[in-house]
C-alpha cells in the first residue's frame, strides 16, 4: 500500500485488486484526479474515502507527480481497466449475481442491453437507478433492494463524490459483506453511456482528453478543480491535507 494525501493506495496489478475485492468484499473506490480538491472542503467525503477497503489509483497526473515529486513508483490501475476485468469476473462467474447502480435511466437502458449482449440474464431488480443525493448519503430503499437480492457484487457507477459516500454506507447497513465497487464513469466507457476510451488512450494517460474533447462544458470546470493538486502531493505527500474553515 502507498499512501497519498491520506489514502491508503493498493500498489498492485489488476487482477490482484479484482481478486482482493472478490475474497474480502467491502467497499472500493478509484479516485480520479479531480476528486482530491474535495478533501478540504468535503468532510464526509473526507471520512468516506479514509474507510474505504480499498483504493485504486486511477489518476494518471497523482501516480506521476507522486513518482516525480516523492521517487515511489505506483502501478496505476485505470477505472476502465479495472471495470473491464471486474466485469469480465462477473461474467465468467455465472453464480456471482451483481446489483448495478446506475445514474439515470438512460444509462440503466445501455447497461441492460450491454449486460444481455454478453449472455447475462438481467431482471428489473438488477438495475437501480439512484436518487440525487444530498451532502450526506442514505437510502433505505437500496439496502433493502440489497438486503432481498443479497448480490455478491454492487457495482456503483454514478460518479465522483456521492458514490465514495454510498460505497460505506451501504457497507456499514448491509447484514452481509459484499464486493462493493466504487467505479464511476468507467462503467460508462463499456456500456456506452460514456464516450469510449481506446486502450491506447487508457495505457497513456488520455482518457481525460478524449472526454474533455466530447464534454467540454462539463469537464473544463472539473479539470480547472484538478489543477490543484500538483501542490496537493507536493505540501502534503502522504497526509489528508487539512479542511478549510
Amino acid at each position: 500500500m502507498v499512501q497519498i494525501l491520506g489514502i491508503r493506495f493498493f500498489d498492485g496489478d489488476v487482477d490482484g485488486a479484482v481478486d482482493v475485492m472478490s475474497r474480502n468484499g467491502g467497499v472500493l473506490i478509484a479516485p480520479s484526479g479531480t476528486c482530491f480538491a474535495r478533501l478540504r472542503y468535503d468532510l464526509p467525503y473526507r471520512e468516506a474515502v479514509t474507510r474505504a477497503d480499498l483504493a485504486i489509483p486511477d489518476s494518471g497526473a497523482m501516480v506521476v507527480l507522486w513518482r516525480l515529486w516523492h521517487g515511489q513508483k505506483l502501478t496505476r490501475i485505470s477505472g476502465l481497466k479495472y471495470s473491464q476485468h471486474l466485469s469480465a469476473r462477473i461474467f465468467a462467474e455465472k453464480r456471482q449475481s451483481a446489483l448495478w447502480v446506475l445514474p439515470n435511466d438512460g444509462a440503466r437502458a445501455k447497461t441492460d442491453r450491454w449486460l444481455r449482449q454478453h449472455g447475462v440474464s438481467v431482471s428489473p431488480e438488477d438495475l437501480y437507478v439512484a436518487p440525487r443525493y444530498g451532502p450526506i448519503v442514505e437510502d433505505r430503499e437500496l439496502v433493502a433492494l440489497v438486503e432481498n437480492r443479497k448480490p455478491g457484487h454492487i457495482v456503483i457507477g454514478i460518479g465522483s463524490g456521492p458514490q465514495e459516500k454510498l460505497g460505506p454506507y451501504l457497507r456499514d447497513q448491509l447484514s452481509y459483506r459484499p464486493a462493493i465497487h466504487c467505479i464511476g464513469a468507467a462503467l460508462g466507457f463499456l456500456t456506452g453511456d460514456q464516450v469510449a476510451i481506446p486502450d491506447w488512450a487508457d495505457r497513456l494517460y488520455l482518457g481525460w482528453l478524449l472526454r474533455l474533447v466530447a464534454q467540454p462544458r462539463i469537464f473544463i470546470p472539473r479539470l480547472a478543480r484538478a489543477a490543484v493538486l500538483p501542490w496537493l502531493i507536493l505540501r502534503y505527500g502522504p497526509e489528508m491535507p487539512p479542511l478549510r474553515k
